[in-house]
């Protein structure tokens, strides 16, 4: 990036911030102290990171000179059968293990399906409320929140309570107005779409003083979807933008 500078070569200051140029020519308003107090939260972090890293370093002492941990859970399973063999006859251990397992992967499963209950209502409060109260998709775009969260629901997730959003590669997105954060939900979801092959059918038409729209996109107030983007689509999300909707599938 380059410090952009005015006709008198001081530096162009925006809400008294100066201005960068970015490489794909967008300006981009330095906030210094924003900037150092992430430096300071990422230092913090690591240092924990560290300090958690020699915690388990020296929990792992108490199990030095075992070379085969293999061998050493043989060993502590055989001494538990032979303790469970003074309480029971010897024919009866393997009934018992079993139902003790039995049980176990019951519990096990019962944990797994209330997590995963959890996790699926969760993910739909804050992802399909994010989508559905989105300023980005009711000021720019010109397809539903519905059929944009099915195009890119599956670029973000929850983690510790929050949305992250993450590229087509998995990378996370992180924020071009405040370098060194990730991106929020509104400026992670017009990345995704400004790098959209058919973004031309997602974006709202420009508004040229009554002049129609721009090639590929929304005609005259029109609703359109592109064949590509429409076939992307579940069978499910693509009846939704024909009944419900009403979009107009496009070439």
């Amino acid at each position: 990036m380059k410090l952009l500078l005015d006709d008198a070569g001081h530096a162009v200051l925006e809400d008294g911030k100066p201005v960068y140029e970015a490489g794909d020519g967008k300006r981009i308003a330095f906030d210094a102290p924003q900037t150092v107090a992430t430096i300071t939260r990422l230092n913090a972090e690591a240092k924990a990171h560290r300090e958690g890293k020699e915690a388990a370093e020296a929990r792992l002492k108490a199990f030095g000179g075992i070379e085969d941990a293999d061998a050493a859970r043989k060993a502590l399973e055989t001494i538990r059968n032979i303790d469970a063999k003074k309480l029971i006859d010897a024919g009866e251990v393997e009934r018992v293990r079993a139902d003790m397992a039995k049980t176990y992967e019951q519990q096990v499963k019962a944990a797994k399906d209330e997590a995963e209950s959890f996790r699926r209502d969760l993910y739909n409060e804050k992802i399909g409320g994010a989508f559905s109260r989105s300023k980005f998709i009711a000021e720019k775009t010109a397809v539903p929140a519905d059929l944009l969260q099915a195009a890119f629901g599956a670029n973000f997730k929850v983690e510790g309570g929050a949305i992250i959003a993450t590229d087509r590669q998995g990378n996370q997105i992180y924020s071009r107005q405040k370098p060194g954060e990730l991106a929020d939900f509104d400026e992670a979801l017009s990345l995704l779409v400004e790098s959209y092959p058919h973004r031309d059918q997602v974006l709202r038409a420009p508004n040229n003083g009554g002049g129609g729209a721009r090639a590929g996109g929304a005609r005259g107030g029109e609703k359109t979807i592109s064949r590509a983007a429409f076939q992307a689509l579940a069978p499910a999300a693509q009846a939704n933008a024909v009944t419900k909707e009403g979009l107009t599938v496009v070439d």
